[in-house]
Formats: structure tokens, sequence, C-alpha cells
């Protein structure tokens, strides 16, 4: 029996299941040479393509994404947002995080170029404490939810041993997550090595995005903390099967592995996991990619869904609003081919997609 008035909406043999998450995507990249597309593609252009991209993801069933810095493009993910919000454009709900922060010198910076023509970094300099908080309140300012820092890079793996150097001081670190609470938010970190993963940790960061490499002490503290790494394997697949040359194929297919066997050390150590696929360099909408790599390098498809939908709602501060299909959530819904419980690959093939009652994909 149905009330009165509803709308039955038959989607056949499929599964319904909540929205997808992915706590880790760069609306502002697509494929193709990440450097110059941030160097030759101008704003509007870049957010233009954003909103597409933003489309791209919800149709690919992800309802509520974390966007990890526009790459140079500045606040203009707060455009996005707004204007998904406001119903103008189709997308996920957003958390954006504006342009990220780096040093001088640092993981984003323009190095390569002819430094006679000062390209500008795709992240913006905070080179000691008080240009980060100068830094973070001026993020705020232009409509950041939370803040993205660069805390390792470049890495290296070399015979079997990966090294990456850090970029902030734990200090430097524990002020940016000072300063961030201040006004309840907080403060996400790409790091994929020691010592700065156990920098931010110990400050207190929301997530450790990538986490290649984890220390033992690292992971205790994670576990203890409630810190979740997010892998993003997709990334690595994506650079290894499309490098510009074999060796470097290669050199991405060592990386791949590497972390592949890290997080089986991760896992078996109780760190909490979300998913985030760093879709962008990599076209939008394929990113439930992540999942099966994932459940490939140890997951059970349960626990990879249960980081997707728990851990991902809890980390983008939408618990008990997003993530499972429960009286009072949102309605984000979504219908896959096949059962995700027993072939993950279920989540790549989405038949269904609505987000807040309103149908964007399948049966209207």
């Amino acid at each position: 029996m149905h009330p009165a008035g509803v709308q039955v909406i038959d989607l056949g043999d499929t599964t319904l299941m909540p929205g997808m998450i992915d706590a880790h995507v760069h609306l502002f990249l697509h494929p193709g040479a990440e450097d110059l597309q941030t160097v030759e593609e101008s704003v509007p252009q870049r957010t233009i393509q954003a909103t597409l991209a933003a489309r791209d993801d919800l149709m690919g069933g992800f309802t509520a994404e974390r966007d990890m810095g526009t790459e140079g493009a500045g606040s203009a993910d707060t455009a996005v947002r707004n204007s998904i919000n406001r119903g103008l454009i189709p997308g996920p709900r957003l958390r954006i995080s504006g342009n990220a922060v780096d040093i001088l010198g640092g993981h984003e910076d323009a190095r390569g170029y002819n430094p006679e023509q000062h390209v500008l970094s795709n992240a913006t300099y905070a080179n000691n404490i008080e240009q980060i908080v100068t830094v973070i309140r001026e993020q705020f300012k232009e409509g950041a939810d939370f803040i993205k820092m660069y805390e390792t890079g470049t890495d290296s793996l070399r015979d079997g041993k990966f090294s990456t150097p850090y970029q902030f001081s734990e200090a430097e670190l524990a002020a940016a997550v000072q300063e961030a609470a201040r006004v309840g938010k907080r403060v996400a970190v790409h790091a994929t090595g020691e010592p700065g993963t156990h920098y931010a940790v110990e400050a207190g960061v929301e997530s450790v995005d990538h986490a290649f490499q984890l220390s033992d002490d690292t992971m205790r503290l994670m576990r203890e903390k409630q810190i979740p790494a997010v892998p993003t394997f997709t990334i690595i697949e994506y650079f290894a099967d499309h490098a510009n040359t074999p060796a470097a194929g290669q050199r991405e297919r060592q990386m791949l592995d590497f972390h592949a066997q890290e997080f089986h050390k991760q896992l078996a150590a109780g760190v909490p996991m979300a998913v985030g696929s760093d879709v962008g360099p990599f076209p939008h909408g394929t990113q439930a990619r992540e999942l099966v790599l994932m459940v490939k390098y140890g997951m059970t498809p349960l626990a990879a869904l249960q980081a997707d939908l728990l851990n991902g709602a809890k980390l983008l501060g939408w618990e008990a609003q997003i993530g499972a299909l429960k009286p009072g959530y949102f309605a984000d819904v979504i219908a896959v081919q096949g059962n995700p419980l027993q072939d993950i690959s279920a989540t790549e093939h989405v038949a269904f997609v609505m987000k807040g009652g309103v149908v964007y994909k399948g049966a209207r």
C-alpha cells in the first residue's frame, strides 16, 4: 500500500542504495596536461568545465563530494557550490576548500618553468604561522568550508624505499588546525608519507589524503583519534595506464604496488578509511573505480561501502543526514545494476540518481 498521490517508480531488478560520496575530487581539473591546463585556461573557462564535471559526478551516482582545491582557480568553487545549492545547476552536495595552501617551492608550486615568467603556483603560499593564519582567514572569507594543505611532496620510491619531504612543521599544522577550529571548521592534508603524515595526525587534521606510507605510531594515532586515510588508488592507476613513456608508467605502477602493500598494513592496524578518488585528471563520473580498487587491495565490499557511506558522511560533516536510507535523512538515492555486496563493480553501473528528492537520472 502506498499513500494517496505518491509517485511510484519501478526500477526493476536493481539495487537501491544511498548516493555515493567521494571525499577527494577536483572539479576544476580534467584529463590532459594538468600543469598546462591550470596556466593556459582562464578561470571562467575552468569554472564552466567544473559545472560540467559536477554534473558528470552526480550522474555517476555521487551525490556528495569534498572538492580538494581548485588548483589555481581561487575561490571559484564557491560559485559552483552555491549554484548547486540554489538549484541552478545539477551537481553533488559540496564541501569546498577554495585554493589549497602550499609553501614556496612546494608540491604545487610552478617548478620547471622559466623563472623570469613568474608562473603562479596552483596553491596559495603560506610560509610561516602568521601567513598560514592570514591565508586561512582569507579562504573562509571567500567561502571555503574547510582548508586543504599540501604537507608532502615530491614523492620518491627507490629500491622499495619511499621518501617525501614535509612542507609544514607540526607547530605550523597545529596553528592551522587551531585557526580553523576557531570558526568550527577543519583542515585536511595531502600527505603521502613520514614524517609529514605524523605531523598532520598529531596536529589533529580531519583526514590524511593519499597516505602511501604511515608509520606504526601514525597508524595507532589515526585509529585512536579516528582520523581516516583516503587512499586515492584510482588516480595512480590512471597515471600508470596513461603515462607518456613506458618508464614513467613503470614508476607509477611501482608506486601503486607499494601503496597497495602499505594499505594492507593500514587495514590490519585498524586505520579508518574513507573513499576519495582524486578524480579530475581522469574522467569525472567514473570514480566508482576507487571502490573496486579498495576491494581489490584488501577490503570486503561491505567494508568499502561503509568507508564510503558512513565514514564519508562523517568526514564531510553530514553525519545522520547522508550515507543511509533512513527517515529524516536527505533523499539521496541511487540504483545500481547488480548487488554491490557481492560484486562491488556494480557501483560503476548506476541506473538511477535522486538527490534531495529530485530525480536526475533514470525513471522520471
